[in-house]
């Protein structure tokens, strides 16, 4: 289920933690609020804070090592994953969009519906979004929800680290004595500022494409994927509306047959 954590990707891990911990010590070396209510004995506000980077780590590397989705299996494994067999082959509505079974030219494995194959990670993916450079893997069908849910926390976070560095900025009497006294809380303000910024689109940007049931590679590429090129403009064979694609997707365990959902929506529509 894990990769191992010292392969490809440990110094983008090691860099992320060390960062993580070196702003969080930062705001609580310098006169922030966090600073002023552990002083005073006001525990609860640096604990959470402390808890909730903690949690942020963990699922930074939960995320990370996890497997996205390889497709591991061919033929008879495929067949099961999916669901589709020769008896239950005949049970397929007819559909007029046309639909081949497409064999990866890199791992010749023949990819389920939704599949692509990750240059970067020398296998195929179910449900590929996209690989990002931020947690050196995958986000696929496995760990969609989980990343999901770490932008969430991760940006909970760093406006929290955002308002806490704010509230440590004091005052003098020329800009210089300032740069002296705030230079260190200023950087660090400024990447929490660019962070949060980031992780705001970007969870903006998958929640956005969850309520519609597509990914960013099906977003972005959509002309050159051959389940999707047929269909038209504002045509999305796996969209069920907002409210079940959001629930599906947060709620619902196991590997979804997309085969069927999409040659389902396509008999409705004949």
């Amino acid at each position: 289920m894990f990769k191992n954590v010292f392969g490809s990707g440990f110094i983008v891990r090691t860099a992320h933690v060390i960062l993580t911990w070196v702003i969080t010590l930062i705001l609580f070396l310098h006169d922030t609020d966090l600073r002023k209510q552990e002083e005073t004995g006001d525990l609860f506000q640096p604990v959470l804070f402390v808890l909730l980077v903690l949690i942020s780590v963990l699922l930074y590397f939960a995320v990370s090592l996890m497997d996205p989705g390889f497709v591991l299996s061919d033929c008879r494994d495929l067949e099961f994953t999916l669901g589709i067999t020769e008896e239950t082959q005949d049970m397929i509505p007819p559909t007029t969009k046309p639909l081949r079974q497409r064999r990866c030219g890199h791992c010749l494995l023949q990819q389920p519906m939704r599949s692509k194959h990750c240059q970067t990670c020398q296998h195929c993916v179910r449900r590929y979004d996209h690989h990002c450079p931020w947690i050196e893997n995958c986000v696929g069908e496995r760990n969609h929800r989980w990343f999901v849910l770490y932008l969430a926390v991760q940006l909970l976070v760093l406006l929290w680290g955002l308002r806490m560095a704010w509230s440590g900025f004091t005052g003098a009497n020329t800009w210089q004595l300032w740069l002296r006294g705030n230079g260190v809380l200023l950087g660090a303000a400024a990447v929490v500022a660019v962070l949060s910024l980031t992780v705001f689109l970007l969870l903006g940007s998958h929640l956005y494409l969850v309520s519609l049931n597509t990914t960013t590679w099906e977003f972005m590429s959509r002309h050159r994927i051959s389940y999707l090129k047929h269909c038209g403009v504002d045509e999305n064979p796996f969209d069920r509306g907002a409210m079940r694609n959001l629930w599906g997707f947060f709620c619902g365990w196991g590997t979804v047959v997309w085969e069927q959902v999409y040659y389902r929506e396509g008999s409705d529509t004949v």
